[in-house]
Parts: C-alpha cells; structure tokens; sequence
C-alpha cells in the first residue's frame, strides 16, 4: 500500500505517529518500503513473511472482539453500575 492509501484508513492517526510505526515495522522485519522515483516519490509498504504470520494471527483476535464486543460493553455497564 501506499503511504497516502493507508493515512486514509487510518482516520485520526497523526502523520508524525503513522510514520514512526511504520518504521518500526520495518526495522522488526514485518513490512518493507520500497522508494519508487517518481514525480512526486512513491512510497509503498508490503507485508514480509513474517508480517502476513502476525496479520493471521490477528485476524483471529479482531473477529473475537467484534463477536463479544456488546457482551464486554454490557459486563462494564453492569460492573460500573455496581461500583459507582
């Protein structure tokens, strides 16, 4: 993807912090950037191997949260009704 293409998705995330996760996902080894000189340069980023194994794996997690998410919200409700 590219750097513009994926500050759309991510709606409310500086382009200070997008930029330094990236290049910490570099230096992890989950994705690469790949410079193209173009006018004006073209940035694009890429899942490695070892980045497609975590995004599997967080698939899973996301799917759990978005099936139980209004079981959590109800347990907070109720726990916070309890407490206040």
């Amino acid at each position: 993807m590219r750097y513009s293409e994926l500050s759309r998705l991510l709606v409310g995330v500086s382009q200070k912090m997008l930029t330094q996760t990236l290049r910490a996902l570099e230096r992890d080894g989950l994705l690469t950037r790949t410079v193209t000189p173009t006018v004006p340069v073209t940035v694009t980023y890429q899942l490695t191997e070892l980045g497609l194994s975590l995004h599997h794996l967080t698939r899973g997690l996301r799917s759990w949260a978005q099936d139980h998410m209004d079981e959590v919200l109800a347990h907070r409700e109720n726990h916070d009704a309890r407490t206040s």
